[in-house]
């Protein structure tokens, strides 16, 4: 019985060594991005939403919110892909994650249209969503 004990918090504990999120944001005016990266074991998990309000330069355009979530691949120790297929399009989204010590930036197909429409949209435009714990 104490052995069982034992082996099954070992295996709760050694589990929780190979998991890890991290979350990165970047705000800029009225549009706010998310990026959320799960890590279990081999697996890597992105989450992806934006949430944008028209600011002054974009007029009448209208307020919108947009979200993508996968499995991604590790392209190497600073880089992951999700790519993620448009149930109403024969096409893919493909986003390209370049990690830094202090943030991410996000890199987006010109085919993640179908997931984000309107002023909405994944990619970072070169500017660097913040980690934060």
């Amino acid at each position: 019985m104490k052995n069982t004990l034992l082996f099954a918090v070992a295996m709760l504990v050694s589990g929780s060594v190979f998991a890890g999120t991290d979350h990165y944001v970047l705000r800029e005016g009225s549009h706010v991005h998310h990026l959320k990266i799960s890590t279990v074991g081999d697996e890597t998990h992105v989450s992806s939403d934006v949430d944008f309000e028209p600011n002054a330069q974009e007029g009448g355009s209208a307020a919108c919110s947009a979200d993508i979530t996968g499995k991604a691949k590790v392209v190497s120790e600073n880089e992951l892909v999700l790519k993620k297929h448009s149930e109403s399009e024969a096409s893919y989204c493909e986003l390209k994650i370049h990690l830094t010590a202090t943030g991410a930036t996000i890199e987006q197909s010109k085919d993640c249209d179908n997931f984000a429409a309107g002023i909405c949209h994944f990619a970072s435009d070169g500017k660097e969503l913040v980690k934060f714990k």
